[in-house]
């Protein structure tokens, strides 16, 4: 039961403490990201491509060989548990919440802006309630299932790899002058490492919430979305929440058309708390199913 033991572990560590408030591992390898950028910027496919292998292969190939060391249960439990953002996704939630509780819609729209990339100096309540909860509901499979999906599949290394190239694809992925050629490659590799934990998240919100609208939004609405994983994992979290998310959105100073997610109603301020309920289930069956698994391999290599 290593790998649940692991798993387990690393959430309930990233329960109690949340992410490290100063020297995040993460923040560091931002800023080898921008020292590499800086020396290897081309418009140009290929110094993307290198810039990216530069930035990802040693690290994936010292976890491999941390992995032949007795102790690397400790180790696995703290690589995982820096990849999970369970408890910093609840958190910033939270203060958007208190916020708009408070009827303070001035902090609201600046703490929204830390969840997503959209401008939010001209939301009003029902604005940055909803992103809020587009933000939570994409979030669970950028910040949790991802990552636990590929620590099942590889280990810490795999784990490792994930992680990296999502943040290479946060800083790079971007279809603009700048980085429409040299980003290509960790937004490629993004989409290709999220294409079955997005899948398999849609799914776990589908089982968790209102299941025949989380699939019907699926299957019309979360193919159409600009992003290939984040559709299907919004539309089946709006589906089961039974919410009216998506729509027109100002990105950049820029009227973006977006399609219409979910069936329902416009969110409500309580609906935020009820979006990171969803991921709780969602993650306790994730769970169930690992620690299932897990124990009927051990079986039939013992037979």
């Amino acid at each position: 039961m290593s790998t649940t033991l692991v798993v387990v572990t690393a959430l309930l560590v990233d329960a109690w403490l949340g992410e490290p408030r100063r020297f995040h591992p993460l923040a560091g390898f931002g800023k080898l990201a921008e020292l590499t950028e800086r020396y290897l910027y081309a418009d140009a496919r290929l110094h993307g491509s290198l810039a990216v292998l530069l930035l990802v292969v040693p690290l994936v190939l010292l976890m491999m060989w941390i992995n032949f060391i007795p102790w690397h249960f400790a180790v696995d439990a703290f690589v995982l548990y820096l990849a999970i953002g369970w408890n910093s996704l609840g958190t910033h939630a939270s203060r958007v919440k208190h916020a708009l509780l408070a009827d303070n819609l001035v902090v609201a729209r600046q703490q929204v802006g830390l969840l997503v990339s959209r401008d939010t100096a001209e939301l009003d309540h029902v604005g940055v309630t909803q992103a809020t909860i587009e933000s939570v509901l994409e979030n669970g499979n950028d910040a949790i299932f991802g990552a636990i999906f590929w620590f099942v599949v590889a280990g810490a290394p795999g784990t490792i790899a994930y992680r990296l190239i999502n943040t290479l694809d946060a800083m790079w992925g971007y279809r603009n002058a700048r980085y429409n050629h040299f980003g290509w490659a960790a937004a490629r590799l993004d989409d290709c490492l999220n294409f079955i934990p997005a899948r398999l998240t849609a799914l776990s919100y589908a089982l968790t919430g209102e299941m025949r609208h989380a699939l019907v939004c699926w299957r019309t609405q979360g193919t159409i979305w600009k992003s290939p994983n984040a559709g299907p994992v919004m539309a089946a979290g709006a589906g089961s929440l039974s919410l009216s998310l998506g729509g027109p959105a100002r990105y950049h100073g820029k009227l973006e058309a977006r399609p219409l997610l979910g069936l329902g109603r416009v969110p409500e301020i309580r609906d935020i708390d009820r979006a990171l309920v969803l991921i709780k289930r969602a993650l306790i069956l994730w769970l169930i199913i690992i620690c299932t698994g897990e124990w009927f391999l051990e079986r039939m290599a013992a037979a």
